[in-house]
């Protein structure tokens, strides 16, 4: 247990009895790292904005605890948002903000570095730096820790921009060991020039965006006029970081085990980085690129390593579509033939339809208990797939159903987005039939009439540095509509529909998503307002209130000129300068532009890994040639 005369445990231990799930708050958990406070020179809070038993599966959360412990000069603890009634009687109590390892306040730390996976953990941000009594604008800060974002939410910041000290984009492995060695040689300089000084350090090659160092100009139309540095030495755009090997970086090592019941409990191993599908709406598939595979022997010994380390009894093997691993068939041979006859099981969290095969099916078969496979035709007609160039024919789904129950599966979840562009309720309904055919031949091919089908939809939200970045996004109303007519056709269907469950959430929560996500820093003052009248957990449908977000833009967007449409439902224009311009993610704008209209007339476009480049200007970027034999897919 944390040294009560260091942190703050004597005075939070009493509430946790008046708290659910009070051992969230706990810590000690196995593999937890707690070094001694005065031996080190630079010391950092790693923060995940959401509960404990979400943020603590993070795996970038994982791997960079991990790597910032390993210099002996250097000290990582982790924090995360506390659930609304601890945070009520923390600031009954005076308790402040505190990380897991030592109970020691967040304000104590050098740094706050936080992973944003969404834009709807904004709100979460405020709540734990009001919690640590760290001033939630940057400008009002002194000598309170660095508060530094991270994340796929932050290739565009900028709604969060005045509360963030820095940004950095990309891979965090070798980043954040940078960033570390520049603030401990700032402060053994003895911190010359201040908080300004240190931030312009960071600027320095590129390692971190400094949104106070741009100035922000807007034209009378309300669109950005310019973004541009207030000070001499600093880049006009900040790129993204891209580790090249990944076999270099094996981590998680010793992931912690928690002690609470979280999300996700297994051992994950990612086995490759990026991903060249070419998918128009996935944001994560473009910022990653290019793809970097990571080795057999090195995912072996990573798998090894950390069981024995952790005494978990499930490998997940991550990625943005693991099953297109170029040896996944002889790594899951491997891992199933090393771990046979024993409790360990194997499992794909991310499968593409068309890369899914039988041998495939019959490793993770052997491999122990079926943890439920999940695939996404994202589109239900083949034409609103073309354009968003979702390469997955109903022909390739049913193959991949037929071998799923050929190998004893007796259900399958499929995923679909509902509000992409160009879409009718003719594909609405065109997802019941898909469902209808997948339980019929579940039943044909098993024998049996318990077979099952899961039909998942998420609204789509256009992302930043994806072909779609310029599209409208269809209103709440519009996808409730949509949503309302796939229901109704599952009902129709007499001969499968008892056998369809049908999973959806309200479109207002994608709305908020979507004005967060292509947002500049004029929503500032909104999300601080969303979070002064109550709004924590966004993500959480019990704790998310659209009218909450509805009357903070209208107090301090109507002023402007501007309201949520403007931000969402706008189609932009290719000459607009949008709010991320200035940050890189390595993708050619014109072929950006090019792939947009490309989706207007359902045109589609290989996968370069097997077809050939398509010029979008990562490789040369970052010196690469990874044109790969036609023969090796």
């Amino acid at each position: 247990m944390s040294d009560p005369a260091a942190g703050v445990w004597g005075e939070l231990e009493p509430l946790l009895a008046q708290v659910v799930r009070p051992v969230q708050y706990v810590g000690g958990e196995v593999n937890a790292v707690q070094k001694p406070w005065e031996s080190a020179r630079v010391r950092l809070a790693l923060m995940y904005p959401d509960t404990y038993a979400v943020g603590q599966p993070n795996q970038g959360l994982a791997i960079l605890y991990e790597i910032l412990n390993e210099p002996e000069w250097l000290l990582a603890e982790r924090t995360f948002t506390v659930w609304p009634d601890l945070a009520a009687l923390m600031r009954a109590h005076g308790v402040p903000q505190f990380t897991w390892e030592s109970h020691r306040p967040v304000r104590d730390f050098d740094v706050l570095g936080v992973s944003f996976g969404t834009e709807l953990g904004y709100t979460n941000l405020l709540e734990t730096l009001d919690l640590a009594g760290i001033p939630l604008w940057q400008r009002d800060r002194v000598g309170e820790p660095l508060v530094v974002g991270g994340g796929h939410a932050m290739f565009n910041p900028e709604p969060v921009a005045p509360f963030l000290d820095a940004v950095v984009l990309g891979d965090g492995e070798e980043a954040a060991l940078e960033l570390a060695r520049r603030v401990r040689d700032w402060k053994a300089a003895g911190s010359p020039g201040g908080r300004d000084e240190l931030l312009l350090r960071l600027s320095q090659g590129g390692l971190a965006y400094i949104p106070s160092f741009y100035d922000v100009s807007y034209r009378e139309d309300g669109q950005i006029a310019s973004i541009r540095p207030n000070r001499e030495g600093v880049p006009s755009s900040v790129g993204k970081h891209t580790l090249s090997d990944l076999d270099r970086w094996p981590y998680p090592k010793r992931p912690v085990v928690p002690i609470a019941e979280t999300v996700h409990e297994r051992y994950s191993v990612e086995i490759f980085r990026g991903c060249t599908r070419g998918c128009r709406f996935c944001q994560a598939g473009m910022i990653t690129r290019p793809v970097r595979e990571r080795s057999l022997v090195a995912i072996q010994q990573m798998v090894a390593g950390g069981l024995a380390a952790t005494g978990l009894d499930e490998v997940g093997l991550l990625s943005l579509s693991s099953a297109d691993h170029s040896q996944i068939r002889e790594l899951a041979t491997a891992l199933v033939g090393q771990y046979q006859g024993s409790q360990i099981s194997l499992s794909l969290p991310s499968t593409r339809v068309d890369a899914f095969n039988l041998t495939l099916a019959e490793q993770l078969s052997r491999s122990g208990r079926r943890t439920g496979l999940t695939f996404a035709p994202e589109g239900g007609s083949q034409r609103l797939r073309a354009v968003i160039n979702k390469m997955v024919t109903e022909d390739d789904l049913l193959r991949t159903v037929t071998t799923a129950f050929e190998s004893g599966w007796r259900s399958v979840k499929l995923y679909f987005m509902c509000g992409l562009p160009t879409e009718t309720d003719a594909d609405m309904v065109a997802i019941a039939e898909l469902a209808g055919k997948v339980i019929e031949v579940g039943r044909q091919v098993s024998g049996r009439r318990d077979v099952g089908c899961t039909i998942s939809i998420g609204g789509f939200v256009p992302k930043p540095h994806t072909s779609f970045q310029w599209a409208s996004q269809a209103s709440a109303e519009t996808v409730d509509h949509r949503l309302q007519v796939l229901k109704e056709a599952v009902m129709a269907d007499r001969r499968h529909g008892r056998a369809i469950n049908l999973r959806w959430a309200s479109g207002k929560p994608g709305v908020v998503e979507g004005l967060l996500s292509r947002g500049d820093r004029r929503l500032a003052p909104v999300i601080e307002r969303v979070w002064r009248g109550g709004g924590v957990f966004d993500g959480w449908r019990e704790h998310f209130s659209y009218e909450r977000w509805e009357s903070a833009c209208a107090a301090e967007l109507e002023p402007l000129g501007l309201d949520i449409g403007w931000y969402t439902t706008r189609e932009r224009q290719r000459e607009e300068v949008l709010p991320w311009s200035h940050l890189e993610a390595g993708l050619d704008p014109d072929w950006l532009w090019q792939d947009w209209q490309d989706a207007l007339v359902a045109a589609e476009v290989e996968d370069c890994r097997w077809a050939g480049c398509n010029d979008c200007g990562v490789c040369p970027l970052f010196g690469l040639d990874i044109q790969l034999a036609k023969e090796a897919s």
